[in-house]
């Protein structure tokens, strides 16, 4: 059942799988919050584990950084190996002023300067969304759990260095945060039927300079993760 980017078989995977960006990161989760995880995957270091949260089986496996990879990963979870939901819990540049160092934001849709959709080759431009349930049931477990999100549209760009500086033009229109992931993540899931969403912690801040150190985003970004782990069905 492998496929070029996954060494694993079919029921390796749970339904749900949450996935960061950061392979490391994903090893970090399935050691602090999974009851007998597995290493399903290590195909170019892109770790994926499986085991039990609560008595349910969920995975967590890495995307990598950009549309492309998790494009590619998204896409053989979905349509080779059953996953039925792709929690994306990664972190987030803020835009919004509201938003500060460690904000959690559910993104409802993602805005985009990527040319992902083109495939599809419709005559318009389309939006791609988060799907309801998910969201629905994630912000319910953010309040039962008494931690503050945020939920709107956020925008997922191409470009981690970018010579334009626009990202004041896309705080006008209401986006709380950057990333370079959901929109791919998104589509993929509208076309192949399936459930996706983006839960994203505030780790820098563009517009003002403030960041977190790389091993506080690996390590200590948890509350995204509860939320995500306890979703209940």
């Amino acid at each position: 059942m492998s496929t070029p980017h996954i060494k694993a078989e079919k029921g390796d995977f749970a339904k749900t799988v949450l996935m960061p960006g950061d392979p490391l990161r994903a090893k970090y989760i399935a050691e602090h919050f999974l009851e007998g995880a597995v290493l399903v995957n290590e195909v170019r270091g892109m770790l994926g584990y499986t085991g039990y949260y609560d008595n349910r089986k969920v995975s967590v496996m890495a995307s990598g950084m950009g549309m492309p990879s998790m494009g590619i990963y998204s896409y053989e979870l979905f349509k080779f190996f059953d996953v039925d939901n792709i929690i994306r819990i990664g972190t987030a540049g803020a835009v919004s002023e509201r938003l500060g160092l460690r904000d959690i934001v559910l993104a409802m849709s993602s805005c985009t300067n990527s040319n992902f959709a083109a495939q599809y080759g419709l005559n318009g431009t389309i939006a791609p969304t988060a799907s309801f349930e998910l969201l629905k049931r994630a912000y319910e477990q953010a309040e039962r759990l008494g931690k503050k999100v945020y939920v709107g549209s956020v925008y997922t760009t191409d470009l981690f260095y970018d010579d334009s500086e626009r990202l004041a033009d896309w705080r006008k229109l209401g986006i709380l945060a950057t990333e370079m992931e959901s929109a791919a993540l998104y589509l993929n899931a509208a076309r192949l039927g399936k459930n996706a969403l983006c839960i994203c912690t505030i780790s820098d801040c563009p517009l003002t300079g403030e960041s977190c150190s790389s091993d506080e985003r690996e390590r200590t970004f948890n509350d995204m993760v509860e939320i995500a782990l306890s979703m209940r069905e």
